[in-house]
């Protein structure tokens, strides 16, 4: 699955909190610019911007760029395209999203400790699946993607099983990540950042289950049979 939602190019009429909600990414841009999308999300961002001294156009420059990343990536039929596109698309997503996600969790976990349904935890899977997700795909990069890049090897059977391997260990984490967010159900009172959190933590989750469809059916059977 992979998010398809149209979030358009105006945000300047819309809240810090409306758009920390609907776009995931975007809570990293107001963190970086120390916008208050929880406590002070129901300001503009354009009243926000002036309040800080911020250029809207970079603001709104920033966002579009994280919503292009929301969109339904397109598959290139050439090995190298497609292999340019997981790391472009997905790779550097991961990398960019998880620290950030965990940083969300972490601060919820803490806020809302007395919440039955906090989901405690999560911080630490999120944390876990960025080490793990980062070492596998620097092993992509470094050993198996320059190989396919040469037209493949005699033994590039051997690092694919290894990768295929390590797809089953992330699938396995996406079902805690289900089940620690209760399948991403929000409670009633849940905060912007709450809400920010299972927003990106959803669209991680496609992205992550998107990301491994397309190398294990579609650019690792052309090494492999």
């Amino acid at each position: 699955m992979s998010t398809t939602t149209d979030f358009g190019t105006n945000f300047a009429g819309r809240t810090l909190a409306d758009i920390a909600t609907t776009l995931p990414g975007a809570t990293a841009i107001f963190r970086r610019n120390k916008l208050d999308f929880c406590c002070g999300g129901r300001v503009s961002l354009a009243d926000a911007a002036v309040a800080k001294g911020l250029p809207m156009t970079e603001l709104e420059a920033d966002l579009r760029s994280v919503a292009d990343l929301s969109l339904p990536a397109e598959r290139p039929e050439a090995t190298d395209d497609l292999i340019e596109m997981i790391e472009t698309r997905y790779h550097a997503v991961h990398r960019r999203e998880l620290p950030e996600l965990a940083r969300l969790a972490r601060r919820v976990e803490a806020v809302h400790k007395a919440n039955q349904a906090v989901p405690n935890g999560l911080a630490d899977l999120l944390e876990t699946m960025n080490a793990e997700l980062d070492e596998h795909m620097r092993k992509e990069e470094q050993v198996l993607f320059p190989l396919m890049r040469q037209g493949g090897h005699p033994m590039i059977g051997q690092p694919i099983r290894v990768m295929l391997a390590e797809h089953d260990d992330h699938g396995v984490h996406l079902r805690e990540l289900e089940r620690l967010t209760n399948d991403f159900l929000l409670p009633q009172d849940a905060c912007s950042t709450w809400r920010a959190l299972y927003l990106g933590a959803r669209k991680f989750a496609d992205d992550l289950m998107e990301h491994i469809h397309t190398e294990n059916n579609v650019l690792f059977p052309r090494f492999t049979n």
